[in-house]
């Protein structure tokens, strides 16, 4: 999945900030707004973290009233790069399609 291995690629520190963001997410859903998340277009929004000089964004979108798929990250400079969202865009239309195959679950113990 191209968000987690982005995700995993990050320092350590800005895999903080990111996840202190999806956990935003999780507990806010739809709520979510500036400064923290904002809407894109085409049903994509973007969380937005910052470490130091950097802007990270990770693309999502909603399926349904409650889920929320991160679809895309990137580290960006001024705004995001129209090509960004058309590649979240596409992997919304593939979950869409099939959303059990593209439904990453942590393993548990």
């Amino acid at each position: 999945m191209p968000v987690l291995e982005w995700f995993g690629a990050l320092p350590a520190k800005a895999q903080a900030k990111c996840l202190e963001r999806i956990q935003y997410l999780a507990a806010v859903g739809h709520e979510a707004r500036r400064p923290h998340a904002d809407y894109l277009r085409d049903g994509i929004y973007e969380l937005r973290a910052k470490w130091g000089t950097v802007n990270y964004r990770i693309l999502y979108f909603f399926h349904g009233t409650v889920a929320a798929v991160l679809a895309h990250g990137l580290v960006k400079e001024d705004r995001v790069p129209p090509k960004e969202i058309e590649w979240a865009r596409e992997r919304m239309k593939r979950f869409k399609a099939n959303p059990g195959r593209h439904t990453h679950e942590e393993a548990t113990s």
